[in-house]
C-alpha cells in the first residue's frame, strides 16, 4: 500500500476507535481494581496458605453431609428450583456450600450460602452468571450484537496497531544515529 493510503485507513480508523478504546481502557481499569481490591481477592489473599481440612482420603460422609444439609436447607427456602451450579468452600475461616438457583425456562435467581457444618442460611442474594461490570467491559451487556460490536472494535485497534507501525517505518530516516533512529 502506498503511505497516504496507510495514512488515510489509520485517520479514517482511529477516531472512532479511539472511542472504544477509552471504553475497553476506562472498564477495564474498573475490573482489574475490582478484583484486585475486592473482598474476594483478599480472601484468596488470606487463605493461600491455610490447608483444607477435607482432603481426598475423606471419607464420604465428610463431603456429603454438609451438601445434604445445604440441599436440605435450600429446598425450604426455594421449594424445588432448579440448581444451576453448587460451591463448596472447605478452606475458609467457616467452612461453606454455595447453591446457585436459577429460574424454570432458564435465567439465574439466587446465591444461598450455607454453613457447611450446620446447615444455616448464611447468605441471599441475586446472582447472574457474570457480573454486570465483566458484561459492560465485553459488550456482552448490550446482548449478542455488543459482543460482535466488540471484537469489531478490538479488530479496528488492531488494524490501527498495524497501520501506524507502517506508517513509522514509512516515515523513518535511514540515516538516522542514536535516539533519532527510534524517535523523530
Amino acid at each position: 500500500m502506498q503511505p497516504r493510503t496507510w495514512r488515510l485507513w489509520h485517520r479514517w480508523l482511529a477516531f472512532p476507535a479511539a472511542l472504544f478504546l477509552l471504553w475497553a481502557g476506562s472498564t477495564g481499569v474498573i475490573v482489574a481494581a475490582t478484583e484486585f481490591f475486592g473482598a474476594d481477592e483478599a480472601e484468596r489473599e488470606r487463605l493461600r496458605e491455610t490447608t483444607s481440612p477435607v482432603t481426598t482420603a475423606a471419607s464420604a460422609e465428610a463431603w456429603q453431609l454438609p451438601l445434604q444439609k445445604a440441599f436440605a436447607a435450600a429446598a425450604s427456602k426455594a421449594p424445588d428450583a432448579p440448581i444451576d451450579k453448587v460451591e463448596v468452600k472447605w478452606k475458609a475461616d467457616k467452612p461453606v456450600v454455595t447453591i446457585y438457583t436459577g429460574r424454570r425456562g432458564g435465567g439465574e435467581d439466587k446465591r444461598l450460602v450455607f454453613d457447611a457444618a450446620t446447615g444455616a442460611l448464611l447468605a441471599e442474594s441475586d446472582y447472574s452468571d457474570k457480573p454486570f461490570l465483566y458484561r459492560l467491559h465485553s459488550g456482552e451487556a448490550f446482548g449478542d450484537g455488543g459482543l460482535v460490536f466488540a471484537m469489531l472494535w478490538g479488530l479496528a485497534l488492531v488494524w490501527l496497531t498495524v497501520s501506524g507501525t507502517a506508517i513509522y517505518l514509512q516515515m523513518r530516516r535511514p540515516g538516522a544515529t542514536g535516539w533519532k533512529r527510534l524517535f523523530w
